[in-house]
C-alpha cells in the first residue's frame, strides 16, 4: 500500500484509493485470477483491500468485493460497515451488490464497467431496486480505463 495511505488523510482522492484497488487487481493477475481488486474505507482509513482468489481459493464467492468486505467486518468487529467506502476496479456483480447492501455500504466507487455481469448499472440495476431498505451512492468511471486495460490484457494473453 501506498505510504501516503496509511492512517488519517483527508486530503486523499477517489482515484488514489482507486490505484490501491488497482495494485491489488495486478497481484491477483500475477496468480492467474481475473485481474479485479477492491479497498474498503472507513473515516479516511483502508481497513481492507483484496484482489480475486476464486482459483486459488477455490471458492466461487472469493471476489476481491466480498474478500475485502469480510476482512473489514472482522476488524472493526461488525458485519454492518455503516459510512464506509468501497473502491472497486469493475462494476460489481448481483453477488457483490447484495453484499454491499447487507454491510450497509455507503459510497461504491467502480472504475470500468462490466457489460457482461455487471449489476449496479449496465446488466442490471441491484442498488435501485425500490424494495431495499438500504441506499448505496454510487460513483462510476474512476480510473475506468486502466482498469478496463488490465482485465482486456488479462484476456488477451489467455486468447
Amino acid at each position: 500500500m501506498p505510504p501516503y495511505l496509511h492512517g488519517c488523510a483527508s486530503n486523499v482522492t477517489d482515484g488514489d484509493y482507486m490505484l490501491v484497488a488497482i495494485g491489488q487487481a495486478r497481484a491477483a493477475a500475477l496468480h492467474g485470477e481475473v485481474p479485479v481488486g477492491a479497498v474498503l474505507v472507513l473515516e479516511n482509513r483502508v481497513l481492507a483491500s483484496a484482489g480475486n482468489r476464486m482459483i486459488g481459493d477455490c471458492d466461487p464467492t472469493a471476489h476481491a468485493e466480498i474478500l475485502t468486505l469480510r476482512a473489514a467486518a472482522q476488524a472493526v468487529g461488525n458485519y454492518r460497515l455503516p459510512g464506509a467506502a468501497l473502491y472497486v476496479t469493475i462494476e460489481p456483480c448481483a453477488m457483490c451488490a447484495g453484499a454491499l447492501v447487507q454491510a450497509r455500504i455507503a459510497r461504491l466507487i467502480y472504475g470500468a464497467d462490466d457489460p457482461t455481469g455487471g449489476a449496479v448499472r449496465t446488466c442490471m440495476q441491484v442498488l435501485d431496486s425500490p424494495t431495499l431498505n438500504h441506499r448505496v451512492d454510487v460513483t462510476s468511471g474512476v480510473l475506468a480505463e486502466e482498469s478496463a486495460a488490465l482485465l482486456q490484457s488479462f484476456f488477451a494473453e489467455r486468447r
